[in-house]
């Protein structure tokens, strides 16, 4: 079952926090004015570039042990910590979500341009608002998951933890070709770069879904992935 196979109706927010942290700083308040004003006025007007797209499948579980998961429609995630979570799981949401190529593609031009600031302002905007895209596909699947009495996990991609990077071709393969024109390198990086992919597990209360977090257990401290949040 398809949640949604096009244009995500979301009011994308530009978070100038958020913004500042991708581009180095740790908060919005030792910004010169200059690089103040010019976060302002490309949040403001990043929106004509920014084309929201999702595509996502709710497949079952057929079975899940050790560091494989075998999932409906003969996909089959490899990984310790996602087998260990869809043991818990009857089902599993499979998105990609998207900001499409427009921004990414004025920012790599400012960048030939010279210009540098511009381009690493625009290009944070754009990894802030396909964060947004992928909160906001996360909310929906949590609604319907909750409307059959379910609850859901945090979202989980290739490349993180013990998931090979080499995995996304078995999410694109979940997903049928309905890829929001979203393709993948011969390295499994996705284009346009501005894109998410991953699961979000999908089970009752009482098997912990919603707070299955490998974090809490890994040693590695210094991982840039590292989540204490439901995000």
């Amino acid at each position: 079952m398809f949640v949604t196979d096009d244009r995500v109706d979301v009011d994308i927010e530009i978070d100038k926090k958020q913004v500042c942290h991708y581009i180095g700083y740790a908060d919005d308040k030792n910004l010169s004015a200059r690089i103040s004003s010019l976060i302002d006025d490309y949040a403001e007007h990043a929106h004509s570039l920014i084309n929201p797209l999702c595509s996502c499948v709710i497949k079952d579980v057929e079975w899940a042990r050790g560091s494989i998961a075998l999932i409906e429609g003969s996909v089959i995630f490899k990984s310790r910590i996602i087998a260990n979570l869809l043991e818990r799981c009857p089902q599993v949401a499979i998105f990609l979500v998207t900001i499409g190529k427009y921004l990414e593609e004025t920012a790599s031009q400012l960048a030939k341009d010279g210009l540098i600031l511009q381009a690493t302002v625009l290009d944070a905007i754009g990894s802030g608002a396909v964060e947004k895209v992928a909160d906001f596909v996360q909310d929906k699947i949590k609604e319907i998951s909750k409307a059959k009495g379910l609850v859901t996990s945090r979202r989980f991609s290739p490349g993180y933890c013990d998931w090979n990077i080499g995995q996304q071709r078995m999410l694109f393969y979940a997903l049928s070709g309905n890829t929001v024109g979203i393709r993948l390198t011969g390295e499994c990086l996705m284009i346009p770069q501005k894109s998410i992919s991953g699961i979000i597990g999908i089970g009752p209360s009482k098997a912990n879904v919603e707070n299955y977090n490998p974090c809490k257990t890994c040693k590695k401290q210094d991982c840039p992935g590292r989540r204490y949040s439901q995000a």
